[in-house]
């Protein structure tokens, strides 16, 4: 049954999945494994608030930069062990299916600083990730984030679409086989 399970995530992950799959809630969630099996999706897409967040060198970012693409969403903190743990296999998605249809997007939130939030990239060899900060952790107030890892999905409009609480790989066979029928192999 395992090797079965696995021949269909490789099949997905290759062939790149049908994008009409993004709309098949349950195609979708036969592709959770492991860690994965902690991603909800919702019944009806969220809306999310647009929140300006700070970006290295004092500029400026915005969810709305990232519209069209779908987003792996990710809210940390430096002093969050689970979050540092999975750090790494977010850097790996991003840089093996980062695209123009897909981007893995991470925002320190919480007590902590900018340097500190460098720092981490630096030690932990993070090098495909951006470095945004949520300054008083507005936009993860209005998202409801009460712990630390949440992970969520924003569609290419910018809504949530699933949910993920703690951390997981994200950069296992299940995870790329859900990114991939999300996006239709972009």
């Amino acid at each position: 049954m395992r090797l079965v399970r696995s021949i269909v995530l490789y099949t997905a992950l290759c062939l790149g999945a049908n994008a009409a799959l993004a709309a098949d809630t349950a195609t979708l969630e036969s592709l959770r494994e492991g860690g994965m099996k902690k991603l909800v999706f919702h019944d009806q897409p969220r809306d999310v608030p647009d929140a300006v967040l700070s970006a290295p060198e004092g500029a400026q970012a915005s969810l709305a930069d990232y519209r069209g693409k779908w987003v792996v969403l990710n809210f940390w903190a430096p002093w969050c062990p689970p979050c540092r743990a999975e750090m790494p296999s977010l850097d790996r998605l991003q840089a093996e299916m980062g695209s123009d249809g897909f981007a893995v997007v991470t925002v320190s939130t919480g007590p902590g600083s900018r340097a500190k939030d460098r720092r981490l990239f630096q030690e932990l060899g993070i090098t495909a990730l951006p470095r945004l900060r949520d300054e008083g952790s507005m936009l993860a107030r209005q998202m409801g984030v009460m712990g630390l890892p949440v992970t969520v999905i924003l569609d290419p409009e910018g809504r949530e679409v699933a949910r993920m609480l703690g951390d997981a790989e994200w950069d296992s066979d299940s995870a790329k086989a859900i990114v991939a029928a999300l996006t239709g192999g972009a």
